[in-house]
């Protein structure tokens, strides 16, 4: 908030109030922007700061105003391919605002997350939270109430916080109805555990929209083709390796994201099966290498809804009395060249 003239004296907010006339409270509100003060007054003190070269520091105006420009972001990973890109567009708009982000990732650890919260990690100093695609428990709600800053949720819902995601259950059934529509009928599944401790949501609601379109479409689900993975190309290639192990495997396969179908392709590739010919696979996601292999998939707006979430947390901390939103984006199936109608005798 100083600074030093030729000859190393510093200028303070003393300086300039003695300059302007008013006092350093009236300073401090005046060049922040805030209320309180008339224009002329404002005038005067901008013009005396000016003249002494005076400016107030980023670190200095926050202790005053009781803000970090700091928000956190827990995100159960950092190393696949969604929460890399939501998170960067997420940033890219607080960047803009000049706020930074204080990152927690549980690694997929469930341990890391009971710390985060019953260790009160959380209540270091921070403007507001971004909760990544976790389903909260009741007194990880409890806590977040707590902290009394802006709270948004990126791929789940809790009510009296900010909220955008896809339909996950949604974004399912479309993708299975695409299958069973070509007249697919033993239609399997890879996808995350919904037993995972970590609850992360988009595995139980994925999985549920897969059950559902099977009923839907009068086919009796068998859990036999329902096979986790790990959200990974690796989980993609382990998981398909067991399906084409099975006595009578899929005539199709709905991948719960684009990143495991890519793996699971590789090793239709390598088993000499041909998708669509021999096997359909439909993913989740329109990561941007799905076109390059012509994967059919159900897109989302991945960058979009990291920069939502920003916006509504920009926008709460502007004016606190904001009501919670709840923003779900639309997906779209982007029908390409791994479905197709299934062969007679494909099944065999």
């Amino acid at each position: 908030m100083e600074r030093s003239d030729a000859g190393g004296t510093r200028a303070s907010i003393a300086d300039v109030a003695r300059a302007a006339g008013v006092s350093t409270a009236s300073v401090s509100r005046s060049l922040r922007g805030l209320g309180g003060v008339s224009e002329g007054t404002r005038a005067r003190v901008v013009q005396a700061a000016l003249d002494l070269g005076y400016a107030i520091s980023p670190g200095a105006s926050s202790l005053r105003s009781g803000r970090t420009r700091t928000i956190a972001v827990v995100t159960p990973f950092i190393d696949r391919w969604f929460f890399g890109r939501a998170l960067g567009a997420f940033e890219s708009v607080l960047q803009q605002a000049d706020l930074h982000v204080l990152l927690h990732s549980l690694h997929g650890s469930p341990e890391a997350r009971r710390r985060l919260f019953a260790e009160r990690i959380l209540h270091r100093r921070v403007d507001a939270v971004l909760i990544m695609c976790l389903k909260l428990e009741q007194h990880e709600i409890d806590a977040l109430r707590a902290l009394d800053v802006p709270v948004a949720l990126l791929g789940s819902h809790a009510a009296d916080f900010f909220s955008v995601a896809i339909d996950d259950f949604a974004a399912a059934r479309t993708a299975v109805g695409h299958l069973t529509g070509l007249g697919h009928r033993r239609i399997g599944l890879i996808g995350g555990s919904p037993a995972d401790p970590l609850r992360f949501t988009a595995p139980m609601e994925r999985r549920a929209g897969y059950r559902d379109a099977l009923k839907s479409a009068g086919i009796a689900g068998d859990r036999e083709l329902e096979v986790d993975a790990d959200y990974t190309i690796g989980g993609g290639e382990r998981a398909m390796t067991r399906l084409l192990g099975l006595p009578r495997r899929p005539t199709a396969v709905f991948v719960e994201s684009d990143e495991m179908a890519f793996g699971a392709l590789r090793v239709l590739r390598e088993a000499g099966v041909r998708a669509p010919d021999d096997l359909s696979i439909i993913g989740i996601d329109d990561h941007e290498m799905s076109q390059l292999i012509d994967l059919t998939t159900v897109g989302q707006p991945v960058a979009e809804q990291g920069a939502a979430a920003a916006h509504a947390l920009l926008a709460a901390l502007e004016d606190r009395s904001r009501a919670p939103s709840r923003v779900v984006h639309p997906t779209r199936l982007i029908i390409r060249g791994t479905t197709a109608a299934p062969r007679s005798g494909s099944a065999a």
